[in-house]
């Protein structure tokens, strides 16, 4: 069984606790549509991973079975820990590239997409990590770590940095200079000049004070979190892909081969040959699509039913046929898309949202199973019923125009 299967509720449960937590202090940690958007770029990692994890296992598992230079014992607990410290010092220089070298930067700046700073921003991961990743690790296969050591100290590391997304958290005193905590993590998410390009930790925050590339938060100055070159979108699709699409069309204005690799493998706009300019966070304006409470409201409850489907997805998708699989996948994602784009306030999505919700809600009820689970009477009977009347409520929206932003 997938951990992520167990993680899951905890996060929920977790994310609901800051916003009470930030509520009570007054914070405007959340915005409902950036937290939503966070989540459904964390629920298409998990959908993606679902075709690609096993490929790049099967990459490590291949250097591991024809090329290590020795044998380590899984049983043995030094080895567990000697592999989870050689883990995490491989993330930092994997995390760190992902920052200097712009084809890799395309994957990771999902990640730091969100103009808010909290526990869904930990979710907001990339689906095209996978393509480069694996590369930093393959020394460990053949230093002679176990495939299955492999996958679990990196979980251990992934899991470790959920709780360091928070504004909850203050300075933790010699925590702060020994591993990476939310104070340290706060300025690798910041968009202010001090903050660019430093702690890449994992777990520890010691390799950046080893390599230079540590910075201490400022009390005095007010981290603004985000990119320079803002997302401005609630598009899952597009906030996995728009900085490819910036590296081709930056391909195509300069000439010479060299000039064109120069585009994808050097630092993220290395090639205008610009400095980076000072950032003046007094003038920043966070992205702001105008989505109406009710309409957030929605698509919270939309969220919360698609939970179980991803959950589901995860548990089962091992077991399920390829195009079962793809399929499951495809409604899932798709979900994500009519979602956003109904934040967005884009006028065919809410009639997109609407039929999409009452065909999944129907074929959930009346289908003799659905992908493999008998669902009882009463849980069909409940879903019909929500997903109906979320049908009706729209379009009770639509006609009053609700739905479309200004």
């Amino acid at each position: 069984m997938n951990p992520i299967v167990f993680a899951i509720p905890v996060f929920i449960a977790s994310i609901l606790v800051e916003v009470w937590i930030a509520r009570r202090r007054g914070v405007k940690a959340y915005d409902t549509a950036d937290a939503l958007t966070s989540l459904h770029l964390g629920v298409l990692s998990q959908v993606t991973g679902l075709f690609v994890k096993l490929a790049v296992l099967g990459i490590y598992t291949a250097v591991y079975n024809h090329w290590r230079f020795t044998t380590l014992p899984i049983s043995s607990a030094w080895v567990w820990l000697a592999a989870l410290l050689v883990y995490d010092f491989f993330y930092y220089w994997a995390h760190r590239m992902g920052h200097e070298v712009a084809v890799l930067w395309a994957a990771h700046v999902v990640h730091h997409s969100s103009e808010f700073y909290n526990l869904s921003t930990a979710l907001r991961q990339t689906s095209s990590g996978w393509i480069f990743g694996w590369v930093f690790y393959l020394p460990m296969a053949l230093a002679g770590v176990p495939p299955i050591v492999m996958v679990g100290v990196a979980l251990i590391d992934l899991l470790y940095q959920y709780w360091v997304h928070t504004e909850m958290v203050g300075r933790l005193g010699w925590m702060d200079r020994v591993f990476v905590t939310p104070s340290n993590h706060r300025v690798h998410h910041g968009q202010n000049d001090y903050c660019i390009d430093k702690n890449y930790g994992g777990i520890l925050i010691l390799w950046d004070r080893l390599f230079g590339t540590f910075a201490d938060e400022r009390d005095d100055e007010k981290i603004i979190y985000g990119v320079r070159s803002p997302l401005r979108s609630l598009n899952p699709l597009w906030a996995n892909f728009h900085y490819y699409a910036d590296l081709w069309q930056s391909t195509t204005q300069v000439k010479g081969w060299r000039r064109k690799l120069h585009v994808w493998l050097g630092g993220p706009g290395a090639w205008t040959g610009e400095p980076l300019p000072h950032f003046d966070g007094s003038q920043y304006q966070h992205y702001r699509p105008g989505t109406p409470a009710p309409i957030a409201a929605y698509a919270a409850l939309q969220f919360a039913l698609l939970v179980p489907c991803v959950v589901h997805l995860i548990a089962t998708g091992p077991a399920l046929l390829l195009p079962e699989l793809t399929l499951y996948a495809l409604l899932i994602v798709a979900s994500t898309f009519t979602v956003g784009a109904l934040l967005e306030g884009r006028r065919l999505s809410a009639r997109i949202e609407q039929a999409r919700g009452m065909l999944l809600g129907l074929a959930f009820t009346l289908l003799p199973d659905w992908f493999g689970y008998e669902a009882p009477v009463l849980l069909r009977a409940t879903v019909l019923a929500l997903t109906l009347g979320a049908a009706l409520w729209l379009e009770k929206n639509i006609k009053a125009n609700q739905w479309e932003t200004t």
